[in-house]
């Protein structure tokens, strides 16, 4: 049986008076004209006056006496209402003070006009529950600052905490940008399988499903990445998604199993038209939600204008960790190189991971300004194009901003025995022991062999550049429902 506090049953109380009172307590509609910042707009715009009906939760209740103040919110913003004795009734008067309470949904009908203090008010001439508040908002509400309660009871964050809200319609703002500015160059917005038979498009663990009908397992998808290039293959130019992706593996600040991915793809492209297409559309859509391309990210000032700097990824790990991994042609020689540096990485790890692990720890964090770094080794690109004269180096770039990688593209790799031949390489690397190796896709091949055009390829993730331009340190923050442990695991 629930265990209910003090201040729970007395609402349940308050709950069947009302019912007793034959008032029902969730009603299914409500009659509205105004939203409250539309209310105070046209009343300091000097409109006629007229009765006006506003409809939203109760904030703040201040009795005194015969008369009451009390604060209404809407998704538009506060208003405060006023409620006398002597104009409603003292029986309906005495209703109100005594069932009705912060959290519960209103609806207030009446006139505008202004306190002494300024404050633009409305003054009841008659009210009605909405809905009834079964549980208080929680102490301290208005300044709810618990991590745990705020990340798992999301909707009393947004109740709590104005900046919180704006951190959203912030996030609705880039995509809806992203949207316009690729609408405007003639991409296509497409939907492919979030259900896949084969997953790829990344190196990275999936999340396993399985089709009853079918008989079969499948993957929810880690990239959008191959579907979207047979749609180039198929005959489309220039295509683009913005959805989820999953990928199953570690929860850290900036990063969540489930998260939001923009990927294009445009034919007689390569990454350098990518390039400049990348920094000219998130310094776009930087401009068009916050008004300016220069943001504040923990403390430091960045500009996100174009042109951003250029590094080669080879030249940037050497600067800033003293190893040039060119001589360094395997594995474990290059495990040694780092070790003498007093780097700590998996022993039996990769050489395309070991590389990683020195971008991730020496260069990286160091990357506040927006920077590009270019040509990876082949090791950590499977779908990427070689760059011309040399095997082991292909034609990618990623973006780099407030010590965070945001974006990812290439040169698509578009030679089908080549691309075979590298599956077959990651199949191997997957049997001896790395779960994060690229699958080997057969249709993708066969897709390939029907060719498929020069083309750039790019991916971002919509989550990290929402906590770019909001400031926040955690991924968490910029996701309305973040995935979290069970409070048993913690």
């Amino acid at each position: 049986m629930e265990r209910l506090s003090d201040l729970e049953r007395q609402r349940r109380i308050k709950l069947e008076r009302l019912k007793e009172r034959g008032v029902d307590p969730y009603p299914p509609r409500v009659q509205r004209t105004h939203r409250a910042a539309e209310a105070i707009l046209e009343f300091e715009a000097g409109e006629p006056e007229r009765e006006i009906s506003l409809a939203g939760r109760l904030m703040s209740i201040r009795v005194m006496g015969r008369s009451t103040f009390a604060h209404v919110e809407d998704g538009s913003g506060r208003i405060q209402i006023y409620l006398r004795q002597d104009t409603l009734g003292e029986e309906a008067y005495e209703f109100f003070k005594r069932d009705f309470d912060v959290g519960d949904f209103i609806g207030v009908t009446g006139h505008l006009f202004r306190t002494r203090s300024g404050e633009v008010t409305l003054q009841v001439g008659d009210f009605k529950m909405l809905a009834k508040s079964l549980h208080p908002l929680p102490e301290k509400w208005h300044g709810l600052k618990d991590v745990e309660t705020r990340y798992r009871q999301r909707y009393l964050d947004l109740i709590a905490n104005e900046e919180v809200r704006k951190i959203f319609v912030i996030r609705a703002g880039i995509v809806s940008a992203l949207r316009r500015f690729l609408d405007e160059r003639g991409f296509l917005e497409v939907e492919t399988p979030v259900l896949q038979p084969i997953y790829g498009g990344a190196a990275a663990r999936p999340f396993v499903t399985y089709h009853n009908v079918l008989d079969q397992d499948l993957y929810l998808r880690i990239s959008d990445e191959l579907y979207l290039k047979r749609l180039i293959i198929g005959g489309y130019e220039r295509v683009y998604e913005i959805g989820k992706d999953f990928r199953n593996e570690g929860v850290s600040h900036k990063h969540n199993p489930e998260f939001t991915q923009l990927e294009f793809y445009q034919a007689y492209a390569d990454y350098h038209d990518v390039m400049e297409m990348a920094e000219e559309m998130i310094s776009y859509v930087a401009q068009e939600v916050l008004g300016t391309t220069r943001v504040t990210y923990q403390g430091n000032e960045i500009d996100l204008a174009p042109p951003w700097p250029r590094r080669s990824l080879r030249q940037a790990i050497k600067e800033e960790s003293g190893i040039d991994y060119q001589d360094y042609p395997d594995a474990q020689s290059l495990y040694q190189a780092i070790q003498a540096i007093g780097g700590n990485v998996e022993p039996k790890a990769s050489r395309g991971k070991l590389i990683d692990a020195l971008l991730s720890n020496h260069v990286e964090p160091k990357l506040i300004q927006p920077t590009f770094l270019f040509d990876y080794p082949l090791e950590l690109s499977p779908l990427a194009k070689a760059k011309p004269g040399s095997s082991q180096t292909v034609e990618r770039f990623e973006g780099f901003v407030g010590g965070m990688e945001i974006c990812n593209a290439y040169s698509e790799l578009n030679d089908p025995l080549d691309q075979e031949e590298r599956f077959l390489a990651h199949g191997r690397a997957y049997e001896a022991g790395d779960e994060e190796a690229h699958q080997m896709d057969r249709d993708w091949v066969t897709a390939l062999s029907y060719g498929m055009p020069p083309t750039g390829g790019f991916g971002m993730g919509i989550d990290r550049l929402t906590m770019l331009l909001t400031d926040q340190v955690s991924i968490r923050e910029v996701i309305l429902f973040p995935h979290l442990r069970t409070r048993e695991q913690i």
